[in-house]
């Protein structure tokens, strides 16, 4: 890979192409009302300022921090000049507005690569983003799979601490994990600062971050530029260009709040799904307690199998063609007596264990058939 002096040199080079670029599509519309060749060319540029500093040193209150804590990292004054862009994203007027602008956006990118962070839980990863200085990390449900899960927290640095699943709304798909304490010596883990999602409105800028294709230590955290296309309670649409492994990580506004966290990547790289950072606020405390509640719409994890709740046993009696058990080996009569780390008594503990799973997980299964013990590894299926 080139080295930071010769990124700073393509970024260098690119800017006078850029503004010029820019004075011709300044006024060019589309759907949310911006020119689309601005969003590519800042795109290009955050990109550049996520690959500049490819390190970063690593520094519990139960409550939920509060809208900008001064205590926090990523909050950057918006100059004067932005602060309409900020409040009604407009685009920029002029030259001068759009170098401030570029400069905002490499300022938040600087900040948030130091709390945005790399998840591993088992073999499955995506991102998250650190929102306290005792390390708390807020990241989408289906990267937490559940609570109570050992998991790796990676720094943009490279350095991985330990840390566990917290608690999981999967009816917006929002999860929190906790950094096992000890690892930083007392002192605060940079974080971000919390915004506020209702305040959002369509045709806002904001700033993605994370890790694309999982961690890679050598291209670091990755900066995405884009602007809000929708707006609900339970989910933004935006056109921040986000692909696998960027699920979970973080998504911050033009004053360096954090709005949102990245939840599904849709069809098109440029209309993804994110959480509002509201449905996290409101219930910061079952989050924190380790409570799972809900089902996110897509995300229903589906074994493929029937059995007689009534029946002392976990005694399979149906196994439907092509699900997950019927890939995984099981078949009619088996009794499953263990599902991951959980003890199965009978069908209906069968059932509450597969609903605490996560489709695509990859789960350890132990059973008996005719008097003998049999293992399956079943990947979790999905269903509406």
């Amino acid at each position: 890979m080139e080295s930071v002096s010769e990124y700073r040199y393509v970024i260098a080079n690119f800017e006078p192409r850029f503004e010029a670029a820019v004075h011709y599509y300044i006024t060019k519309p589309s759907v949310v009302g911006k020119p689309h060749s601005i969003i590519a060319a800042f795109a290009f540029l955050a990109l550049g300022f996520g690959m500049l500093g490819l390190t970063a040193e690593a520094q519990p209150p139960v409550a939920a921090p509060t809208q900008g804590d001064e205590s926090s990292e990523t909050k950057i004054p918006v100059p004067r000049d932005l602060q309409k862009i900020l409040s009604a994203g407009t685009v920029p007027k002029s030259l001068e507005q759009l170098r401030l602008l570029e400069q905002q956006f490499g300022k938040i990118s600087e900040a948030a690569k130091l709390c945005t962070v790399s998840i591993k839980i088992g073999q499955a990863q995506g991102c998250g983003v650190i929102i306290d200085g005792g390390g708390k990390v807020l990241t989408a449900a289906h990267v937490a799979m559940r609570p109570n899960k050992p998991a790796t927290v990676i720094l943009a640095n490279g350095r991985q601490l330990k840390a566990m699943t917290l608690g999981l709304n999967k009816n917006v798909d929002a999860g929190m994990l906790q950094i096992s304490a000890g690892q930083n010596e007392g002192v605060e883990w940079p974080h971000a600062t919390l915004g506020d999602s209702s305040k959002l409105a369509r045709g806002m800028w904001c700033i993605a971050t994370g890790h694309p294709s999982g961690f890679d230590q050598a291209r670091g955290v990755v900066t995405r530029v884009g602007r809000i296309a929708r707006v609900n309670r339970s989910a933004l649409r935006t056109d921040c260009a986000l692909i696998g492994g960027d699920s979970g990580g973080p998504l911050f506004d033009l004053s360096g709040n954090l709005i949102a966290i990245h939840s599904r990547i849709g069809n098109d790289v440029e209309e993804n799904l994110h959480i509002p950072i509201d449905n996290y606020r409101n219930s910061w405390d079952r989050l924190a307690a380790g409570d799972s509640w809900g089902a996110l719409p897509g995300f229903r994890p589906v074994l493929g199998v029937q059995g007689n709740s009534r029946v002392e046993e976990a005694v399979i009696d149906v196994v439907r063609p092509s699900s997950a058990a019927k890939k995984a080996g099981i078949r009619e009569g088996d009794i499953i007596k263990e599902f991951g780390d959980r003890k199965i008594t009978d069908f209906q503990s069968l059932k509450a264990a597969v609903a605490e799973t996560m489709p695509g997980e990859n789960v350890r299964v132990r059973g008996q058939r005719d008097g003998r013990p049999v293992f399956f590894r079943v990947v979790i299926g999905r269903g509406e």
